[in-house]
């Protein structure tokens, strides 16, 4: 009987700052980050393809109200939601992505749409939310996506700029303040995906767009390769390119997916220049699981035995 060919997925809910909020929720968190590996490994199992996983996941936490994403989405500094996502298949590199999006209650099913039926790549704000309506992606009114947690963090991050002595800018207030979601997959086939989805940041500029829907940055996928889901601050992924970078290191320089997403996130990103995490899988099915911050909120599971769920580091 021919042995099966490998399957895996991993899922992250976010890379930063420690928090009270996590440590009241921990068990909250972990739930959810199960929930989601379940939801993927299902797909996998069942025979489906690593795309389809990897959104399952991804819509698991976009529907749960504690990560920073679709339901549980930060608040700009109009008080309201923007939204950005991306979808990546390895096979052919095929990719959508969708930012600014209001509304829309899963925002990586919107990636996905662009992806598999429109000539286009990226779509934004109201071209995005124009191209839902059309096709019939799921919308929620505003209020599905302002959490109680979401909305006294933005309630204190206004205050701070109010009381500030000094009036230190909305960028300063929000160096260390974010969240994101992701998947990546290895199907059976042995085709890979990832996908990452994010609510920005608390208080952020209206309009600004961070790593999140940026192919190469917090998004990529190939199969002679890698796939990869960033997460951290979004302006140190993009300045590095991170998700990209990991992939040229293995494909140009042969090292190991484990080598190359620790010589990305641990030694090119300086620790002064913010947070990055980054899960990873590669055609064989090895895993990497990478952050330089005080927690990622991750799960994992594969043919290979290996799964779990963590938010710290190992000690």
């Amino acid at each position: 009987m021919a042995k099966k060919k490998p399957i895996a997925i991993l899922v992250h809910g976010g890379a930063g700052p420690d928090s009270d909020h996590i440590h009241e929720n921990k068990k909250g968190y972990e739930k959810g980050i199960q929930e989601a590996v379940d939801a993927g490994y299902k797909i996998l199992e069942d025979g489906g393809s690593a795309v389809d996983a990897v959104e399952a996941a991804v819509k698991t936490l976009e529907d749960n109200p504690l990560f920073n994403a679709g339901r549980g989405s930060a608040l700009n500094a109009s008080g309201e939601v923007e939204m950005d996502a991306a979808i990546m298949r390895g096979s052919d590199q095929a990719s959508g992505a969708v930012a600014l999006v209001r509304n829309i209650r899963n925002p990586v099913s919107l990636a996905k749409a662009v992806m598999l039926n429109t000539k286009y790549r990226f779509l934004g704000d109201m071209g995005a939310l124009e191209y839902a309506k059309k096709i019939d992606i799921r919308m929620e009114p505003s209020s599905y996506f302002i959490t109680e947690h979401q909305f006294d963090a933005f309630s204190k991050k206004r205050e701070e700029e109010f009381t500030s002595s000094d009036r230190i800018g909305l960028d300063e207030l929000n160096a260390r303040i974010h969240g994101t979601v992701g998947a990546v997959a290895l199907d059976r086939e042995g085709n890979l995906a990832a996908a990452t989805s994010t609510g920005g940041t608390e208080n952020k500029k209206m309009g600004r767009i961070g790593d999140s829907c940026l192919i190469g940055v917090g998004c990529y996928a190939k199969n002679k390769t890698c796939a990869i889901s960033g997460t951290g601050d979004g302006e140190v992924l993009i300045k590095n390119v991170i998700a990209y970078d990991i992939s040229a290191l293995m494909e140009y320089k042969g090292l190991t997916l484990q080598k190359a997403c620790e010589t990305v996130v641990l030694e090119r990103v300086k620790p002064e220049e913010g947070d990055v995490g980054v899960i990873g899988v590669d055609p064989q099915g090895n895993i990497a699981l990478v952050f330089n911050s005080d927690r990622m909120h991750r799960g994992w599971r594969t043919t290979s035995n290996q799964r779990g769920v963590e938010i710290y580091n190992k000690k």
